[in-house]
């Protein structure tokens, strides 16, 4: 069995409901996942948006959310998720925030990639826990990865 992340707010590929974005309330979406592969010590979760600013003409990954040391015991992150299990940090978003930041696309219809990270460590305190940061600091920890891709376009009318 390998590491699947899942919503049943969205399906693969599908759109994410404007609730979890901008337009919306801005709460993050319900996750859950399974699969973790032995060996399993915690899990990062990184969602961004290879898109931005324009899917025409993509010049950025935007990063709108980080935690990182979600406990290997975790199956799920509910919606609008306030405290977070265990030891489970916020990392900084590309808003300078340590928060979740929904969907916000400036123009068109934009990939969001919910990436799921299964590591045989904890990463601990991080200084500076951006998402370069947080990679680095995986480096040859990963034991497996499983991405959920959800896209969203703002109502142009």
């Amino acid at each position: 069995m390998s590491l699947k992340l899942t919503s049943p707010a969205f399906a693969e590929n599908g759109p994410i409901p404007a609730r979890y974005t901008c337009d919306g309330e801005n709460v993050s979406p319900p996750l859950a996942w399974s699969g973790a592969p032995p060996g399993t010590q915690s899990y990062v979760l990184i969602v961004d948006d290879p898109d931005a600013p324009d899917p025409q003409a993509p010049t950025v990954t935007w990063v709108h959310w980080i935690v990182y040391d979600l406990p290997a015991t975790a199956t799920e992150l509910a919606e609008g998720v306030g405290a977070l299990p265990g030891h489970a940090k916020n990392g900084i978003n590309d808003w300078k925030r340590k928060a979740y930041g929904g969907p916000c696309p400036p123009v068109g219809r934009h990939r969001y990639m919910h990436k799921l990270y299964a590591l045989d460590t904890e990463l601990g305190t991080l200084t500076s826990p951006n998402k370069k940061y947080v990679l680095d600091a995986m480096q040859g920890h990963v034991l497996a990865e499983s991405i959920l891709i959800g896209t969203y376009a703002r109502d142009s009318s």
